[in-house]
């Protein structure tokens, strides 16, 4: 395993203390998915049996404890074997669900949602409630000034004057974002994320979990690479209300209809994190130029959605 973001060296030292601690021994393995800030794969094991292994750096550190907190809840989550820490990294065993049989329905990502949100709260987990909404541009925007000052994204003229503009709407687009659904969120609810096997459903992948409305989860079902459509979102949310979820989801907030206020500030907080989590170093300054035209394009997508006037983004293929 080998991936830009990770020591190689801690990365072989995890693997080991993990094998150890749970009494296996590895004949091989296979790479299931590798970037710059986590990777995944699958050991062999000397019984003839398989588990996965994954190994995460900052800030995507924090899974094992959402996966023990979550399985104590009885939640349709992978088992998790055992886990370590070494030098900013975690490392984690876990029951090896095999390879999908297919993709996931619009309803089953209904039915997954709906029992996400209605689990306790996990009180370690950061709250983006109204106030924190209504924060993120600035925050943003103090990230973009921290990177310029490492020399990074000097080019980012449009991303920092399309901030300025959210920021001056944020409070009153926030409004309403505690009202229900509230509470416990996915964070990447892909449908790379909901494992379908013979024995059910499975949600993996839970490192950016968190406390907030849970049109969020929604929103981020159909990505950001695509142009937005508050359509597809509101039959989502008409089936994730039939499943069982609040019908609070349904219902206007910040002065926009559900699906069009979540698609923004979807797009509002991925813009947030990129910016953030650069500024505290967690992405090397070569890909700064990608993540500039992502970030833009995040920008454009929410100021769009939030009513603003905006040139689109540049055309990229990221």
């Amino acid at each position: 395993m080998n991936t830009p973001g990770l020591n190689e060296g801690t990365v072989d030292q995890l693997r080991r203390d993990l094998l150890a601690g749970a009494g296996h021994s590895q004949t091989g393995h296979k790479v299931i998915q590798a970037w710059e800030l986590s990777a995944v794969e699958r050991l062999l094991l000397a019984d003839g049996s398989t588990v996965v292994c994954k190994i995460a750096a900052a800030p995507f550190t924090g899974e094992a404890a959402v996966l023990r907190a979550l399985s104590e809840l009885g939640a349709a989550v992978p088992v998790l074997h055992g886990y370590a820490m070494r030098h900013q990294a975690l490392g984690m065993l876990m029951d090896d669900l095999g390879d999908p049989l297919r993709p996931p329905t619009a309803a089953e990502a209904a039915a997954a949602a709906a029992w996400v949100h209605a689990l306790p709260r996990l009180s370690t987990l950061p709250t983006f409630d109204q106030a924190a909404l209504a924060c993120l541009p600035e925050q943003a925007l103090d990230a973009l000034a921290a990177l310029r000052q490492q020399a990074r994204f000097l080019d980012a003229a449009p991303v920092e004057d399309l901030l300025k503009e959210l920021a001056k709407v944020a409070s009153r687009r926030a409004d309403g974002a505690e009202r229900p659904p509230f509470g416990l969120c996915h964070g990447e609810f892909h449908p790379t994320s909901l494992h379908v096997s013979r024995t059910g459903c499975r949600l993996v992948d839970w490192a950016k979990a968190f406390t907030g409305p849970g049109l969020l989860d929604l929103a981020t079902w159909f990505g950001t690479r695509t142009p937005v459509e508050p359509g597809r979102l509101a039959q989502l949310i008409c089936a994730y209300i039939g499943a069982g979820g609040h019908p609070d989801a349904a219902a206007d907030r910040g002065g926009l209809p559900a699906a069009q206020w979540a698609l923004g500030w979807h797009r509002v907080w991925a813009a947030w994190w990129f910016l953030t989590t650069a500024a505290a170093g967690h992405h090397r300054p070569d890909t700064d130029p990608r993540h500039c035209q992502i970030v833009l394009r995040q920008l454009v997508g929410a100021a769009q959605l939030f009513g603003l006037p905006c040139r689109p983004p540049p055309a990229v293929n990221h």
